[in-house]
């Protein structure tokens, strides 16, 4: 039976966005599985499979569902382990959270800081409505106030932030060493998601460390990633 990934999509089904849902994307391809993608819009995901508030991304891999890239993550090893491993063993699996808890700490805001108003545009009018309360309720402030890190101030720290990730690929062509690892999906999940929303340069340029990363990254899987667009 065919894994089915339900994926969040905007207006447009075939630009997905969500860097939670690049990561379970991006799990799939690495454990060679090829799942039915389901797209959802946000004012239906909460009632996806039997409802009671359900994120994405979610699976379903016949009467199993998962939700939760990271938990994902963690299934498709346990369930798979023949096929190529996301995790080198449990010292793996603690190592990555770590990356993850840096990405959403860290990177996360900054995006939301310089993209937030192209994410709510890329979403049809129910959508857009949905996506202005629940956000605004979140952040207790106008999806415009929150969009403020459009400074090259604020750039420059961001720039700063990422020099761990700089040093690290400097050395290594993936954050898993020679070949990727689920660490390398969850900051990639990150950047594909500015990459696919806004227009608003987020990556730093060709000859950087991290820029060469994401462009293997995009590669990866027979090009998974880059068949996406890039917001044009």
């Amino acid at each position: 039976m065919t894994i089915q990934l339900y994926d969040l999509v905007g207006a447009d089904p075939a630009r997905p966005f969500s860097p939670h849902c690049w990561k379970a994307r991006m799990a799939l391809a690495h454990k060679g599985l090829k799942p039915e993608v389901l797209p959802v819009r946000f004012p239906e995901v909460a009632s996806l499979e039997g409802g009671g508030g359900r994120t994405v991304p979610l699976v379903r891999d016949g009467d199993t569902v998962v939700q939760d890239s990271f938990a994902i993550a963690e299934y498709l090893d346990d369930r798979y382990p023949d096929r190529p491993m996301l995790f080198e063993g449990m010292s793996g699996r603690a190592l990555t959270r770590f990356v993850e808890s840096w990405m959403q700490r860290a990177v996360h805001p900054y995006l939301v800081s310089v993209a937030v108003l192209d994410i709510h545009d890329l979403q049809d009018r129910e959508g857009q409505a949905w996506f202005r309360a629940k956000r605004e309720a979140l952040f207790g402030k106008s999806l415009e106030e929150v969009q403020s890190g459009r400074t090259p101030e604020s750039a420059a720290a961001f720039a700063r932030t990422l020099e761990p990730l700089r040093v690290t690929l400097k050395r290594q062509p993936f954050l898993g060493g020679e070949t990727p690892r689920f660490a390398d999906h969850i900051v990639f999940g990150g950047f594909q998601w500015a990459r696919v929303a806004t227009r608003y340069p987020v990556l730093p340029e060709a000859g950087d460390p991290i820029h060469e990363w994401f462009e293997r990254c995009l590669d990866l899987y027979d090009a998974l990633g880059r068949r996406t667009p890039a917001a044009a």
